[in-house]
Parts: C-alpha cells; structure tokens; sequence
C-alpha cells in the first residue's frame, strides 16, 4: 500500500511514492493502476526523460528514483500536469532502492543517464557504479533486460566499461531505429558540444 504526503497531494496527487516500508522490497501491484513492464530511471532529476518516455508509451509503467526533494517535486508535477497514470517518483538513496527496495527480476529496462561523474581521484569512491551496484541491477532486471547508460565523463565510462567484465552483462548495438527523450542535462552537454558516451548492455547470465 502506498501514503500519499498531505503536503504534496494538491500538486502531484498520486505521483510521488512513499512507501510505508523502507526495509523491504515494493510491491508493484500496489504502486502502478495497471500492469506492464517497468522502466527504471536512477537519478530522474527533474522527470524530463521518464515523463516524456511514459508519455510515448502508455502501456509501460515508469520508476523515478532521485535523493533531491526539489528535483523529486519538479519531476512530479511534469508527470501530473500531463496527466500520466504510468509514472512514480521516489525520493530516495538510489543505490540502496537498487538494492533493497526493487524485488529480483521486477524490471525490463534500467537508465543510468548522466551519473555524478565525481571527477576528483579522491572522490571516485562516491561513484553509483560499483561491483556491487551492476550485481544489484542484475538482479533486478528480467531475462534479457537491458540496462542503458550515458556520462559525459570519458573516464567514467572506461571504468565502467572495465567493471563490466564478468558482470553478467553484454554489451550490445543500439537499435538504429529507437529513439529516446533527451534529458535536460543532455541537452546542456549538447549545446556545448560535450561528447557524450554510450552504453547499451543486456543481462546475459
């Protein structure tokens, strides 16, 4: 069963999760009026890209997670003002919702768009993408789940692409033919002409 915040309920009614247990996994049947696969977006910021990828695809439903209540806010009202039934946005510790919040093979798709690259050598331990993180969207993804990232960071991605090895993915081409949102940071690093690096794996083992 999911509380709705008395605070919140007249901006983004339904929208916003708060789960009435912390410590254990969501029940899913709860959370969205209707079943169908479900895309997992960490760190959603401002709910550009799950607002406008839950709008191209109704049937889907759409997981938010982002620790800033401001942005948690904005993305939520976006998803109201378009009257979208299909997404939540959970304010929360994204590595431990990955981890303890989201039951084994619960997901079709996790996105990973422009984590905080934490550029300083001595800050690098506060990276999202650990062996532990990659073991938890693992386990989280369904048979053949895909699990996306971007960075703008060119050493972050070669970390990540070295962590991967013997993770239990595969890397794979993207489909010329899919396109996806863009998100607000994006379109930033776009218009400052920042190269923005690309990962597109599968859950193979």
């Amino acid at each position: 069963m999911i509380e709705e915040s008395p605070n919140d309920v007249s901006s983004t009614p339904g929208i916003e999760l708060f789960p009435e247990n912390y410590f254990a996994p969501l029940d899913l049947t709860t959370v969205f009026p209707h079943p169908g696969p479900l895309e997992l977006d960490i760190g959603c910021g401002d709910g550009a890209f799950i607002a406008a990828q839950a709008e191209r695809f109704p049937e889907r439903n759409f997981l938010g997670l982002e620790k800033l209540g401001g942005r948690v806010l904005r993305a939520s009202k976006k998803a109201s003002r378009l009257g979208l039934r299909n997404v939540r946005v959970l304010r929360i510790e994204s590595s431990y919702a990955v981890q303890y919040l989201l039951p084994p093979g619960s997901v079709d798709t996790v996105h990973l768009l422009f984590p905080d690259p934490w550029p300083k050598k001595k800050h690098r331990r506060r990276r999202i993408v650990t062996p532990e993180f990659l073991a938890s969207v693992h386990r989280l993804l369904v048979p053949k789940g895909r699990f996306r990232v971007a960075t703008d960071q060119k050493d972050y991605f070669g970390a990540i692409r070295e962590l991967i090895a013997g993770s239990g993915f595969g890397e794979v081409a993207p489909a010329e033919s899919e396109t996806f949102p863009v998100t607000t940071f994006e379109k930033h690093f776009v218009r400052e002409g920042v190269p923005i690096y690309r990962l597109e794996l599968r859950k193979t083992a």
